[in-house]
């Protein structure tokens, strides 16, 4: 507040000495009638020349420094502006702990960028606070790029019967499993079922102590809703108007009624109820036989375990199908943007095919269901099955409240699983808190 008072005592201050500067000014000579007319053409020469002026749109971002902030700055930026001469793009790489206070401050300072790439939990939030442009209202050509982007990624921008964002780039969680392992217990493939699933984690059991069927950090929404969502149930009805009935509904008890069973059994790792658990170095010593993982895991794993032999496969189905769940950033225009026409066309260059395909190149995985049939996905060494994963993928929640959402059922199905609460003290209790936050 301190620096938007001092910005307009300074603009005031800046006012006021144009107009001193002006009534100071020597008084204008008169002219001829050709002199006027001369000079009435030049007036209007700078108009036709404002008219080609560049206009410059703020892109703000999160891309890493190493790979993906010097392709877009390098690259693509580049050949945007040559395909548009008269739309510069200042890109501006902010820290992605520092991101959302950062916006906040220049929202509310009234400095908000023209477009953000956000992460799909904030959408929401910013949505309802009036910031973001509805961009199904806005560009004409919307649905062209609503029908060509995956469901559940899309899913991430609506709110209140519109879509105020489009996916920019996404991701998923896909079954990561030990093939060495598999091999020892005398597992025959990844498992496509839940009762495969259990099938397995009884011989992944049978190797011996410390050896664990699955592993996954907590029970927060990233973790348990592929678990919800495959058994068919969910957290909140359709509309996203009550969670009761839902988070504590048949399908969902199942859900958390098998993660009991395999922490039970232990063929869980008991890291997901607290305490942490070095995954990625369990699979790796041959620990751990199954996680889910996004698309960041090849690459880095590599270079952790550069001979592990390994495997990736959907989730297994339950009674919902085999579903995950979905991760990403959006891209969104903001309504302070004084160049909302421009910053359209930056956004339907980002969706293009081509741009999206060539994100490929530094891990960026796309946005387009068509992109699957692209020879650059074939012959992708694993981005096949995360997009084919994303068919049937579905976003967290999209709600204001969505933070409140998580950490309440978040509680609750830690204490369900350790023991300490019934599924109706855990997640009917919860159920109802939810229907509140949703009520506001």
């Amino acid at each position: 507040m301190k620096s938007s008072m001092k910005l307009l005592t300074l603009m005031g201050i800046l006012v006021s000495g144009a107009m001193i500067l002006g009534a100071c000014a020597p008084a204008v000579a008169p002219t001829s009638e050709a002199e006027t007319q001369e000079q009435g053409e030049e007036a209007q020469q700078p108009e036709v020349q404002a008219e080609a002026e560049s206009v410059t749109i703020q892109f703000w971002h999160t891309y890493s420094i190493e790979t993906e902030t010097p392709f877009l700055q390098d690259v693509l930026i580049p050949e945007f502006e040559a395909s548009h001469p008269n739309i510069k793009v200042e890109q501006v790489q902010v820290p992605y702990d520092e991101f959302r206070r950062k916006l906040l401050t220049a929202i509310s300072g009234g400095t908000a960028p023209d477009l953000i790439r956000a992460d799909i939990i904030w959408v929401p939030e910013f949505a309802d606070m009036g910031a973001l442009v509805a961009l199904d209202e806005f560009m004409p050509d919307f649905s062209t790029y609503q029908d060509a982007v995956f469901p559940g990624a899309l899913a991430t921008n609506f709110l209140n019967d519109h879509y105020y964002g489009l996916p920019l780039d996404t991701n998923t969680r896909v079954l990561v499993y030990n093939n060495d392992m598999f091999t020892a217990a005398g597992v025959q493939g990844p498992p496509t079922t839940m009762e495969e699933f259990l099938t397995a984690c009884e011989q992944i059991k049978a190797l011996g102590e410390g050896k664990y069927c699955f592993a996954d950090g907590g029970t927060y929404a990233w973790a348990v809703n592929p678990w919800i969502w495959s058994f068919g149930g969910d957290v909140t009805d359709p509309d996203i108007t009550m969670a009761s009935g839902f988070l504590d509904g048949p399908n969902t008890q199942a859900a958390y009624e098998f993660l009991k069973n395999l922490v039970d059994q232990g063929y869980m790792h008991p890291g997901i109820l607290g305490g942490g658990v070095d995954a990625w170095g369990g699979f790796g010593n041959d620990e751990i036989a199954m996680i889910l993982e996004g698309p960041w895991f090849p690459p880095i794993f590599a270079g952790m375990f550069p001979d592990k032999d390994y495997g990736l496969a959907l989730m297994p189905a339950g009674e919902g199908g085999p579903v995950s769940v979905v991760g990403g950033e959006d891209i969104v225009m903001f309504q302070q943007s004084q160049n909302k026409e421009a910053s359209a066309e930056f956004i339907r260059f980002m969706l293009s095919e081509d741009v999206q395909l060539r994100w490929s190149e530094v891990g960026q995985l796309t946005v387009l269901a068509s992109a699957i049939e692209s020879d650059t996905i074939q012959n992708h060494p694993f981005f096949g099955i995360f997009l084919e994963q994303l068919k049937t993928a579905k976003a967290r929640t999209p709600h204001p409240a969505w933070t409140k959402i998580e950490e309440t059922y978040n509680l609750a199905g830690g204490s369900y699983l350790a023991g300490s609460a019934s599924f109706e003290e855990a997640l009917g209790g919860a159920a109802i808190t939810i229907d509140g936050l949703l009520g506001q």
